[in-house]
């Protein structure tokens, strides 16, 4: 319980600089900006670097999950009420003893119902740390790339690193669009763990998905769509799904033709994702700008397509 207590004496909206009302993706841009700052590998002089640096990735970690978020707060609700209590009191009714008493028991009992949310709070942390905090992973594991990015760009002065993380996009049509396979059987009603809503929890956080087709004719299939290239990248290389159901991931349009090997890392299935070549001239350029443009037509014809076929699953069910 002592994680919880520890936690319990912090401020994890106040150290982020966040309200309590902040979104999951508000705080985790909180925790990059910060987390930057206070990174041990930029201060490996200052021993309270690395501490708050800690404290920051414990925010983070809470703060992202429904169920800790939801504990953490309905405690801090808590003491913000019976402070709120304790201010309302004036001396006179401190001197009373019916009053003193009343307060006690409720004292008491308020202590007991904390014991309890600090225990479900305790759960929560645990369950983090055996999933192994995925999620808190992938955020350092940018961080890290990013303080290395800015090491090469003093170390040799080439600003084009400098677009090695950047969102962008081409100007076409185009948007960068996955394609995901699963085991399922044909009446499996959880279509083996993946559902809509679950998928665009699970790539969100690689980028804005901007949306997430699943096949309900061809079962253990669907299309995400991302807003930038860097999060289908970030998607395809790292993304691997449920443990005993994994994801097989595969471009279905828009894939990145220019990969810097210094931030690459060869996903674990390399025969199942390879390594395209560099864009050598301007004439490769413009011939990728137009192959993705007739690639968008196809794009919109595929997802017609499924739309015609859930429409015909709906109709032969009402028939």
């Amino acid at each position: 319980m002592a994680a919880a207590k520890e936690l319990l004496q912090m401020d994890l909206y106040g150290l982020l600089g966040i309200e309590e009302t902040a979104s999951e993706k508000q705080v985790k841009k909180a925790y990059r900006q910060k987390a930057l700052t206070c990174h041990p590998d930029k201060n490996p002089d200052n021993p309270k670097a690395a501490e708050l640096f800690h404290q920051l990735s414990q925010a983070l970690e809470v703060l992202t999950d429904a169920a800790a978020r939801a504990a953490y707060d309905k405690i801090c609700k808590a003491k913000k009420q019976a402070e709120e209590r304790n201010r309302k009191l004036d001396d006179k009714r401190k001197k009373i003893k019916l009053d003193l008493e009343a307060r006690e028991r409720e004292a008491e009992a308020q202590s007991a119902e904390e014991v309890k949310i600090t225990c479900t709070l305790e759960e929560e942390i645990a369950r983090l740390r055996e999933e192994g905090s995925r999620q808190l992973q992938e955020e350092q594991r940018l961080i890290k790339e990013q303080i290395e990015k800015e090491r090469q760009m003093k170390q040799h002065g080439d600003p084009t690193l400098a677009g090695t993380l950047e969102e962008t996009r081409l100007d076409s049509d185009v948007t960068p669009k996955l394609k995901l396979k699963w085991k399922s059987k044909k009446d499996d009603e959880t279509n083996g763990g993946y559902s809509h809503e679950f998928l665009f929890s699970l790539l969100q956080k690689y980028g804005d998905v901007l949306n997430v087709l699943v096949s309900k004719k061809k079962k253990g299939s669907a299309v995400v769509e991302f807003a930038t290239f860097k999060g289908a990248e970030l998607a395809y290389r790292n993304e691997m799904g449920l443990r005993g159901n994994p994801l097989k991931i595969s471009w279905l349009e828009g894939q990145p033709e220019t990969i810097t090997t210094d931030s690459y890392r060869q996903p674990l299935d390399s025969s199942f994702r390879p390594v395209q070549g560099s864009l050598t001239s301007e004439r490769d350029y413009e011939s990728v700008v137009l192959m993705r443009m007739r690639q968008a037509a196809e794009r919109q014809r595929l997802i017609e397509e499924m739309q015609r076929e859930d429409e015909e699953e709906k109709r032969a069910a009402r028939a």
